[in-house]
């Protein structure tokens, strides 16, 4: 019998550890967003850490920025970025106030609402692809910049909260290089920071970091 997830919202003191505690730890939560539509609900089964100021993948490793200012906030705060000038990407701050860390949500399952995510993901070719990937899940999710800075932890009305879930045993988790990121051993491109639920379907392939072709 399977055991149902734990719909209690994460308190604060969970993402306010180091960020390579947390990263791990996310895998099986549920990610709720909640839009005029209804509901979506989301089982993380794919993150990666950015460990701030130590870590040059970091967007924060050379400091406090506009675009970053969410990372140096609270814990449990959503960081939202715009990449490729195509696509945003979302991550939860974790770490004390003013270290900038966070978890980038690589992929999920879509438990609930999935009739609303395939609307926005039409390109999908079964529910499995519909948050596969950081871009992906997103998009699916009907997250952009307008939700930089949204408290997840909040008691209150929000349309991110980040749930207890089930949290995956840590002999089902498994960890990596990150994906797409550049330089060698010392810049952080060999990091297994990457983790994910093994054997899940809803887990992005890796894909090195490739060097984008200048136009001659």
């Amino acid at each position: 019998m399977i055991a149902t997830p734990d719909r209690t919202p994460l308190p604060r003191e969970f993402f306010d550890r180091p960020v390579l505690e947390v990263a791990p730890d996310l895998l099986g939560r549920i990610l709720v967003r909640t839009t005029p539509d209804g509901p979506i609900a989301l089982r993380l089964t794919e993150v990666e850490a950015y460990d701030g100021p130590n870590d040059p993948g970091s967007h924060a490793y050379r400091g406090r920025t506009p675009r970053n200012d969410v990372m140096f906030g609270p814990p449990g705060h959503v960081y939202v970025y715009f990449t490729y000038g195509m696509w945003h990407c979302m991550n939860l701050v974790c770490g004390p106030v003013g270290r900038a860390s966070a978890v980038l949500l690589r992929a999920g399952e879509i438990i609930e609402g999935a009739e609303l995510a395939r609307k926005r993901r039409l390109s999908a070719r079964n529910d499995k692809e519909l948050a596969k990937g950081p871009a992906r899940l997103a998009t699916a999710l009907g997250v952009d910049r307008a939700l930089d800075g949204t408290d997840a932890c909040t008691t209150g009305e929000t349309p991110l909260r980040i749930l207890t879930g089930t949290p995956v045993p840590p002999d089902q988790v498994r960890s990596g290089p990150r994906t797409g990121v550049a330089g060698v051993a010392g810049d952080g491109a060999v990091h297994p920071w990457r983790f994910w639920v093994a054997n899940d379907p809803t887990v992005s392939p890796y894909r090195a970091h490739t060097p984008r072709r200048r136009r001659s």
